[in-house]
Formats: structure tokens, C-alpha cells, sequence
């Protein structure tokens, strides 16, 4: 039977210039955005196939370039949950919701970790570029009215995501869409982590950390709805298609809550760790 991949990153490769799927080893290479940070020497096995039915081959490439774990082919749309832990909901001084809070970026919103640079338009240039920690996950295969106890087998795998937000567009607006959704302001990765090698998603430390400073700090354990209770209810009478990458919200600590305020300006390092995934990193460059 076929080997399965546990950690699964896209890159080009050394060998070809080309763009190929593969299996990290998570003991060598336990934080994969950190080792290529560092300019250490990655290699991966080849995996054949997409990301939804690759499998794992003897083949063994080296990382040139670290990508986003999904293609923006890949990507039908990027669903994302506002309001979802509870911590942040204090911070906020804003009412526990009744119901999950979506908003959505478009699939042009995704970007990948290191090398990889976060562009703020010159719209957002105002002081108020702002970070989001936030877990993610990719929809595995499209369903639709999927209920609570077969939600998990919708679960492709998870990774670390940073929500970048412009809070001045975002605060005249009650529709949070245009704010949050600029080119690249969904960085994604490093690392894909099938569900059978994390095992409980609800228990993961998270953390933003700005220019050398933690800036966020919680778990997961803290979400006001779980992940079940997300798939369940953004696919009722709605199809949540394959690819689809859901972010599940954010702790407290983001920018535009603290005082003073921390924002994202030009030449910043913003960087997601995330527990048993690693680390996302970002330089911001202003356009």
C-alpha cells in the first residue's frame, strides 16, 4: 500500500527549477520555516501526485524555494472565522457569539512563508497594517450540510496563517471582505500537517511575534466554535469545495488592541508560530 505524507510542503526544487509536492522529515526538521530562515539545507521526498491524492516516492529533491503548501489553483476561496476566541472576545470588550462570524478573502489573498514578502498597498499605508495568528486548514474534498461528527474526514490537513488586516478600511465597514482581503495578505505555511500526525488541533500553542517580540500568545483550546462546529456550519447549504482554506480566528494581542499600538510597517518581521507546525515568517514591504 501506498505511504501517505505527515508533513507536506511545496517548493522548487533545486534539481529542476521546477515546482514539486513533498514530505518533510519532522524529526530533521521540526520548524521548516525556521530551517530555511536560517539558509540550512532542506530535503524532501518526492511526492507524486496532487495535494489531495499525492503519495509518497523514493525520490529525494532539495528546497530552492519554500512555497505556500496549496497552489492558488488550488484554491477556491478562503472562508475565515472573526471573533473566534474567546480571549480576543475579552480583549475586545465585544459579547461571546451565538453563531460563527465568516468573512472571506479572495483566492488571490494567498501567499506563502519565507522568502516570501507580505505587500501592504499604498491604501493601507496609514499606520493601521495590522497581524492576525491565526491556525488554518484545507478542505479535503468538497461536501455540502456536512454534520459535526463526520466533519474531521473534510480535513486535509492544517498549517499556520497570518491575517493581514487594514483596520482604517476595516472600521468603515461592516463588511470586513475588502479590508482583509488584498493581494497577499494571506500568508500560509510553512508546512501542511495531515491530521494523523496532529493529533488534536484544539490544544496548540499559537503566537504572534513582531520584530523580535511576542505581540500574541494563546491556544487554540481558547476557539469559541471547534472545528467541527465550523465545517458544520459554513457548509450548510453551502458547498465548502475541495481546497477551500479555512482560518479558524485570533487571539488577543493584535495590534490595533494594544497600547501603544503595533503596526506592520515597511522592512517588519511578522512571524506565526504555531505548536507541533512551525513558523510562518514574513518580511513587509510596502508597494
Amino acid at each position: 500500500m501506498a505511504s501517505s505524507w505527515t508533513h507536506l510542503i511545496r517548493f522548487i526544487a533545486e534539481e529542476d527549477g521546477q515546482v514539486h509536492l513533498g514530505q518533510i522529515d519532522a524529526e530533521k526538521f521540526p520548524d521548516v520555516g525556521l530551517a530555511v530562515y536560517e539558509g540550512k539545507k532542506l530535503s524532501a521526498r518526492l511526492i507524486t501526485g496532487t495535494i489531495f491524492d499525492g503519495v509518497l516516492s523514493d525520490k529525494v529533491l532539495h528546497v530552492a524555494t519554500l512555497l505556500s503548501p496549496i497552489g492558488v489553483e488550488e484554491v477556491p476561496i478562503i472562508r475565515c472565522m472573526g471573533l473566534n476566541y474567546r480571549d480576543h472576545a475579552r480583549e475586545a470588550n465585544m459579547p461571546i457569539p451565538d453563531v460563527p462570524v465568516l468573512f472571506i478573502k479572495p483566492r488571490t489573498a494567498l501567499n506563502g512563508s519565507f522568502p516570501a514578502k507580505v505587500p501592504v498597498p499604498q491604501i493601507a499605508q496609514d499606520g493601521t497594517s495590522d497581524y492576525e495568528a491565526e491556525l488554518s486548514f484545507i478542505i479535503s474534498k468538497s461536501g455540502k450540510d456536512i454534520p459535526e461528527d463526520k466533519a474531521l474526514e473534510y480535513v486535509l490537513g492544517y498549517t499556520a496563517s497570518n491575517d493581514i488586516s487594514a483596520r482604517a478600511q476595516q472600521w468603515k465597514n461592516s463588511q470586513w471582505c475588502f479590508s482583509k482581503g488584498f493581494d497577499g495578505s494571506c500568508p500560509l505555511g510553512p508546512v501542511l500537517v495531515s491530521p494523523s500526525a496532529l493529533k488534536d488541533p484544539h490544544s496548540l500553542q499559537i503566537k504572534a511575534i513582531h520584530n523580535g517580540s511576542t505581540v500574541q500568545d494563546s491556544n487554540t483550546r481558547e476557539m469559541i466554535f471547534r472545528i467541527p462546529e465550523i465545517i458544520s456550519f459554513l457548509s450548510s447549504g453551502t458547498t465548502l469545495e475541495r481546497g477551500t482554506v479555512i482560518m479558524t480566528g485570533t487571539g488577543p494581542g493584535i495590534g490595533a488592541m494594544r497600547n501603544p499600538k503595533v503596526v506592520l510597517n515597511h522592512g517588519d518581521d511578522i512571524r506565526v508560530e504555531i505548536e507541533n507546525i512551525g513558523t510562518l515568517i514574513n518580511q513587509i514591504y510596502y508597494e
